[in-house]
This record gives C-alpha cells, structure tokens and sequence, in this order.
C-alpha cells in the first residue's frame, strides 16, 4: 500500500547481511560502497550492546551517522569519551589516540564514510600493549567488497 500518508518503514538490520571481521569479537560489518577512484568507502558497523571492541586507531577521515542506538567511544582503559545518541552525525579527522567502540543498552548501527588520501590506511587495529597487529586499508576493504558480489566502482 502506497498510501501518501502512510507511516515510514524503520531501519530493520535483520535485512543486512553481516558479517564478521577476522576473529574480533563485538562488532560485525556490511560493506554499501567502495569508490577506488574517489577514494570513498560506505560501511556499516553493528557494535554489540554492552561489549567493547578491539583498540584501533582510525588513520583516515571517517564521517559516521549513528542509525540505530548508541554508539560509545571508549579510552584505552576502558573509561567512557563519548556516547552518541541515534541521529548523530560527526566528521573526525584520522588521529594516532587508540581507542574501543560498542554499542549501549542495545546494538550500535553506525554509517562510516571513510575518505582515505592516497597511501593512506584505514585503520590499526592493535593490541593491549597498544603494538600495531593490523591494518586496514582502501584495497583491503575493496577484496571485501567484492567478495560480497556488489557491483565496484
């Protein structure tokens, strides 16, 4: 029914097909777009309610929207930066602090729009000792990508 008052359907991430990254537990993604030539790649992350993922540093310009429950920022020990309601849409820079993300009381569902330079990685992911055990970049999402059978640009 197409009713033009009719109520607007809700976000349903039963409808995404998630999937994990590696062996890091708490948070899992679907890749909507990645733009080799522009350099742009549009992710969606669900973070576990409760749960705190792996540390990392986000070394790209990352633009996120929070689509469904609260996304939390976490320091390197554990303590609450910042909590992001549903609807909030920020613009950070790539930078060297370490940090955890997850979700609050029920799972996170954040847009990234991540906007590397050329030579530019994504991410560390590093462990409790804060050494670097990964990177993430452009190419490497880019595999992802197609490996879920979505047209490339």
């Amino acid at each position: 029914m197409n009713a033009p008052h009719a109520r607007p359907q809700c976000f349903d991430e039963r409808c995404i097909p998630w999937q994990p990254l590696g062996d890091f537990p708490h948070f899992q993604f679907h890749i909507l777009q990645v733009d080799m030539e522009q350099r742009i790649a549009d992710v969606l992350f669900r973070f576990a309610a409760g749960q705190q993922i792996v540390l990392h540093r986000h070394k790209a310009l990352n633009h996120t929207f929070v689509v469904a429950g609260e996304h939390l920022i976490y320091e390197t020990d554990g303590t609450l930066r910042e909590a992001r309601p549903a609807g909030t849409y920020t613009i950070t820079p790539g930078h060297e602090t370490p940090h955890r993300e997850g979700g609050g009381q029920t799972d996170a569902i954040v847009l990234f729009s991540m906007r590397p330079a050329p030579g530019e990685i994504l991410y560390e992911i590093l462990d409790d000792q804060q050494q670097v055990i990964a990177e993430l970049g452009l190419e490497t999402l880019h595999g992802l990508f197609l490996a879920q059978g979505q047209p490339s640009s």
